[in-house]
């Protein structure tokens, strides 16, 4: 119900480093910054937006832990970490929460307004 992949990296020299992904999604994304410690999301999606199935975020910087349960089935969980640069794919019906192991910077690829109509707390 939780994916996390790999940024792939298509360059590095003195300056830093260069990774690529690819989208279909278009429109209004959101950027966010949390801090080491804080607990996110804490929702799931029922496959309302388009852009909430899957919820795709990619970990631009730092490291985080997400936890996860399907709310159809409780007994289907897992927890799984992912460090920057990163992909993570959470699927409608889960669950689920993400903690910021560090400082971190993300961004979601999704409009707040696809997350309003398409997100359920327990």
């Amino acid at each position: 119900m939780v994916e996390v992949t790999e940024v792939p990296k298509i360059a590095e020299d003195e300056r830093g480093a260069t990774h690529y992904f690819d989208t279909d999604r278009t429109g209004q994304f959101v950027m966010g910054y949390r801090k080491a410690g804080t607990a996110n999301a804490r929702h799931y999606h029922k496959e309302l937006s388009q852009n909430k199935n899957p919820e795709i975020l990619i970990l631009m910087q730092g490291e985080i832990t997400i936890n996860w349960f399907d709310v159809r089935d409780q007994d289907i969980k897992g927890s799984c970490k992912a460090k920057a640069p990163a992909m993570v794919k959470v699927n409608a019906w889960a669950w689920h929460e993400v903690i910021a192991d560090t400082d971190i910077i993300f961004l979601e690829l999704n409009s707040l307004e696809d997350g309003s109509k398409d997100s359920f707390r327990i």
